[in-house]
């Protein structure tokens, strides 16, 4: 390039800024705005908006049943008993507790160590208990005897330890099968070293095998009503896990599978209705999602308050077998709301407590 044309392409480049965009605007770039989604509506952002993918299922609005404490207490472990009870944990008072029908509460147990978090009614009428400490990294699985239960047993004694703290385990949630045995998830383990599971223990409480070994943070379980098919969620991967069974602890050939992975804060507990459909209570956004046997989402259930950031701690859930009621239970961590129990319809009715009736065909077989 000759010397001239040098000079002229330095006098072009300096007249371009001043000549070419001297009389133009600054105009910022191109940004994102929230969308109406994102947004409640007072238009603040949504503390838990629902996922785009999530956005077109079937919605049905929870409806205010019981304030257990107007305190932010932890509750967990729901499930319905015989007589229409609804039982539950109060995890951060340590107890057990019994709301009757009338809405009339009262405390079964309380535990001194351990944080009771998982129960399940065994064929026999006994409640277990599953109950952990995470600050001392112990845990434990107690049975209530069904005369404590009723209160008639002597209530210094009313527990028997069926997995001792020295064991080892973290268990979270517990579902029986049909011969009296139970599965149960050990709430452990990080993604980096995943050392959680779902577990099973024999009906004599003497043998527990692993079933679902190298999860992080396992934490709801449930056994469809023919028993060939094992549900967990895994809290830590936010995952949810249906394996097909041959056997009690087998596992069918190609029957491990993961239908569906979760978007935001967390699974926690699950519960079965009399069609099979899974109810998944999620930790963190004040609803509960409902999938179909296999693991294809149908509907889902939203609490109140759960836009302005209320309410969003939903854990578990429990239903009613005599009809399609279900009553959720969770904590609002803004502190305003305390502990709650609400209550919707669902798909179908829920199972009989502890599936007794699957117990109760097997041991007419013998």
């Amino acid at each position: 390039m000759s010397r001239t044309s040098c000079a002229y392409l330095a006098a072009l480049l300096a007249f371009l800024p001043t000549a070419a965009f001297a009389d133009t605007p600054s105009a910022p770039p191109p940004g994102l705005t929230y969308t109406t989604e994102q947004l409640n509506e007072a238009g603040a952002i949504h503390p838990a908006p629902i996922p785009p993918a999530e956005r077109l299922l079937p919605i049905v609005r929870a409806e205010t049943w019981f304030q257990v404490t107007p305190e932010s207490h932890i509750l967990e472990g729901a499930i319905m008993d015989e007589q229409g009870n609804l039982l539950f944990c109060d995890v951060s008072a340590r107890r057990v507790m019994r709301l009757s029908p009338d809405k009339k509460p009262s405390v079964l147990v309380e535990l001194p160590d351990l944080n009771p978090g998982g129960l399940a009614l065994h064929p026999d009428g006994r409640l277990f208990i599953a109950a952990i400490n995470l600050e001392t990294r112990k845990g434990a699985i107690f049975a209530l005897s069904t005369e404590a239960l009723q209160g008639k047993g002597e209530a210094t004694v009313p527990l028997q330890t069926i997995i001792p703290p020295e064991a080892g385990f973290l268990p979270n949630d517990l579902a029986f099968d049909a011969a009296g045995g139970f599965y149960f998830t050990d709430f452990k383990g990080t993604v980096a070293d995943p050392r959680g599971g779902v577990y099973h223990v024999s009906a004599d409480f003497k043998t527990i095998l692993p079933v679902l070994p190298c999860l992080v943070l396992a934490n709801g379980v449930a056994l469809s009503p023919d028993s060939r098919t094992l549900w967990a969620t895994e809290f830590g991967r936010n995952l949810l896990h249906r394996t097909e069974l041959t056997g009690t602890t087998d596992i069918a050939p190609i029957g491990p599978a993961v239908p569906y992975h979760f978007q935001g804060s967390a699974p926690d507990s699950m519960r079965l209705d009399a069609d099979g459909n899974i109810y998944v209570a999620l930790y963190g956004q004040g609803r509960v999602l409902v999938f179909n046997p296999k693991g294809i989402p149908l509907g889902q259930i939203l609490l109140p308050g759960r836009e302005q950031g209320k309410n969003l701690l939903s854990t578990s859930l429990a239903l009613d077998p005599k009809s399609r009621t279900l009553f959720i239970v969770t904590s609002d961590e803004s502190g305003t709301e305390g502990a709650m129990i609400f209550r919707a319809a669902g798909y179908a009715p829920g199972l009989p407590p502890a599936a007794a009736w699957r117990f109760r065909e097997r041991q007419g077989d013998r």
